[in-house]
């Protein structure tokens, strides 16, 4: 096991700085931030945007700029954004914890609605709940999620007044959004689920402890359940993964104060340390999501690990 968490460890290290190097080199080609903050100016000569590149750091070499943001990731430092001078840790420190959590709350809304359907759906394979179960996921999966957000919110806060708008201002302000990201989710993962189970409920072993008289309950969800859970695990990792980096239309929608609005306004006004900070950030805690996947398919299925 130590092997295997070493191999998964080094190549996760790689991927980071691969990601993080590409994403330094691209977002210096998005123009020059020293015109974006001198464009109020009614004079400007270049002598005036080289003295603002070099207060920026911006006149150093690409690659000492790239190392002194990649070792924020281990010192928590970035440095401070061009726009107004707030440190970089900070503004990451407070939008962080928000995409974060809402990411949570969406993973939990779809996995609390999928895997039941799923394998409902599996069980009663070609009646009426199944058929039902299929066109519904269908219909979440035609939805796009700007839609579907502003629908939530012309509903539910605007004609009923249930739900706040936007922002993040307490318990309720999480339920738009999560069930936005979550029922799109859930939409693909019911079709994945009872695929999955389809395959299993059909296995020999599953008829032997049929056979054995346990229970339907305990059949379904501690033998079969497992036994399909290797792709599971895989697919919500990565919609996990993605849910990180790809928030920013909903959080737009919702106003909601995480790491996409965070990255929309650096691109915005051109920001590198903010913009570039965000997206090391957020690629770095996609690597270790998948680094714990593989960790879980380890301990799901040892002949993984062996291998």
């Amino acid at each position: 096991m130590a092997g295997f968490l070493l191999k998964r460890l080094l190549q996760a290290a790689f991927v980071v700085v691969v990601v993080t190097l590409i994403v330094a080199f691209a977002v210096r080609l998005t123009g020059d931030p020293a015109l974006m903050i001198a464009s109020g100016a009614t004079e400007i000569t270049e002598a005036d945007l080289a003295r603002i590149r070099e207060g920026l750091g911006l006149n150093e070499p690409f690659l000492t700029q790239y190392l002194n943001t990649l070792s924020g990731l281990f010192t928590w430092d970035f440095g401070n954004s061009f726009i107004g001078g707030t440190p970089v840790a900070r503004l990451i420190g407070s939008a962080l914890p928000a995409t974060l959590a809402l990411a949570f709350c969406a993973m939990a809304v779809s996995i609390l609605l999928s895997i039941p359907l799923g394998i409902w759906a599996a069980v009663h394979k070609g009646r009426g709940v199944d058929q039902l179960i299929r066109v519904v996921s269908l219909v979440g999966l035609s939805f796009p999620n700007f839609w579907l957000a502003t629908m939530m919110v012309l509903l539910f806060s605007i004609t009923l007044k249930w739900l706040p708008p936007s922002g993040m201002v307490g318990p309720a302000s999480f339920i738009m959004p999560a069930a936005t990201l979550g029922v799109i989710l859930t939409a693909t993962n019911v079709r994945l689920v009872r695929t999955s189970m389809l395959e299993v409920l059909n296995s020999q072993y599953i008829m032997v402890a049929r056979a054995k008289g346990l229970p339907e309950r305990t059949v379904l969800y501690k033998h079969a359940l497992r036994n399909c859970a290797i792709p599971l695990i895989t697919y919500m990792g990565l919609q996990f993964g993605g849910l990180l980096g790809g928030v920013v239309v909903v959080e737009r929608v919702f106003n909601w104060p995480g790491m996409g609005s965070l990255a929309f306004d650096a691109v915005a006004s051109r920001d590198y340390p903010v913009l570039q900070s965000v997206i090391m950030v957020l690629s770095t805690l996609i690597v270790l999501v998948n680094l714990l996947v593989d960790i879980a398919y380890g301990l799901v299925d040892p002949r993984i690990r062996t291998e």
